[in-house]
């Protein structure tokens, strides 16, 4: 059997050197960009490990069994990552999520989420703590994580179907567990779950309407996600994509809805609901409808490298700063640098058909090292 290669070392390899500025500036909590986005979401990736080896994300003939995964001593620590996470609260992230790989793979993940649980925002508000899962542990961890702190889960869940879900997952996972995980979730107080389906053309876009029917008239809000170009692993193609638009067309034709205002500003869903009150859905068009225009989302790896899109080439290395003993002061100076220079719009310029100059040569990073 043929392998494709696909250099994904480079980017844990790769990284901006970053120089400490002379003169320090104090975080404000009003951090913007070149574009004037505004610095509100944190996402952190724990691990680069996953137990699945979903199609559209850690493909199996990538990510086998010789892949050679970060060691531990490359991971961030706990400490270190919450004393990221302060600075960038300082900044005005007031959403952290954590992510994987699967982030429920990490050893102690609840005594991470305690000690996040302790920051506040500027003006002394707790954090929005969310995590986002596969769910194939999330029944044994829910009331856990719960207690430790954290609000919210969002789950991964791409068919109801058992064969069609094994498939895409590739480690002959169950639905039944995954929706056992949801419940559990639910019963924790880990509410409203939401409940995120890619839906890839020709592999699981039958399956939006059952996903809509079992979704309907209960807590959890299901979530249609347009397939990305994310990384260069999964061999993503445009015709393999379904837009949002037949998405909400497909679900409307059966269970009528309308569309309803997004919850804040720089949503990555829009929002529709049952025209009955049978709850609502959303739709992420990262594709055909891009949102680049109000991103407020930084994301740092499980290494440390700070990414200011989804579709970058390359990331900045806060791991070097926190190693070697700069003071927080320091660290938050740097941050501050390179938001300010911020003018990612990768999914407006592509959609556009426009080359974007600021992206340097190289292959994207991978979903799976950096989150989604």
């Amino acid at each position: 059997m043929n392998h494709r290669v696909i250099p994904v070392l480079d980017h844990r390899q790769r990284a901006t050197s970053l120089a400490v500025p002379e003169r320090l500036e104090a975080p404000n909590g009003l951090l913007t960009d070149a574009l004037a986005r505004p610095l509100r979401d944190l996402r952190i990736s724990v691990t680069d490990r996953c137990n699945f080896r979903c199609v559209y994300c850690m493909p199996k003939d990538v990510f086998d069994k010789n892949y050679a995964f970060l060691p531990q001593s490359a991971l961030l620590s706990f400490e270190e990552i919450t004393r990221v996470a302060r600075v960038f609260v300082a900044h005005g992230v007031e959403k952290i999520r954590l992510t994987g790989g699967e982030p429920l793979l990490r050893k102690h993940i609840e005594r991470l989420i305690g000690m996040l649980r302790e920051i506040r925002t500027p003006d002394g508000r707790e954090l929005d703590l969310t995590l986002t899962t596969n769910g194939s542990l999330l029944a044994k961890k829910a009331r856990a994580l719960k207690d430790a702190g954290l609000n919210r889960v969002t789950v991964s869940l791409d068919s109801l179907n058992d064969a069609i879900f094994k498939r895409m997952n590739d480690v002959d996972f169950p639905v039944d567990d995954v929706l056992h995980g949801i419940e559990a979730a639910q019963a924790a107080g880990l509410g409203p779950v939401k409940v995120n389906m890619v839906v890839k053309g020709g592999v699981n876009d039958g399956e939006i309407l059952p996903m809509a029917r079992r979704f309907k008239d209960t807590p959890t809000i299901l979530r249609f996600i347009e397939y990305m170009d994310v990384g260069d692993s999964n061999g993503w193609k445009m015709d393999e994509v379904i837009p949002s638009a037949e998405v909400v067309r497909r679900i409307d034709a059966e269970l009528p809805l309308e569309e309803i205002e997004p919850n804040y500003t720089g949503e990555t869903a829009e929002r529709w609901r049952y025209r009955d009150g049978g709850g609502e859905i959303g739709v992420i068009s990262s594709v055909t409808q891009a949102f680049c225009s109000d991103c407020s989302r930084a994301r740092l790896s499980t290494e440390g490298k700070l990414y200011t899109c989804l579709f970058a080439t390359g990331g900045h290395d806060l791991r070097a700063l926190l190693r070697t003993g700069r003071s927080d002061a320091e660290i938050a100076s740097v941050v501050a640098g390179i938001w300010r220079d911020r003018g990612d719009r990768y999914s407006e310029l592509r959609a556009a058909g426009v080359p974007d100059p600021s992206r340097t040569a190289g292959k994207k990073v991978e979903m799976s090292y950096i989150g989604g």
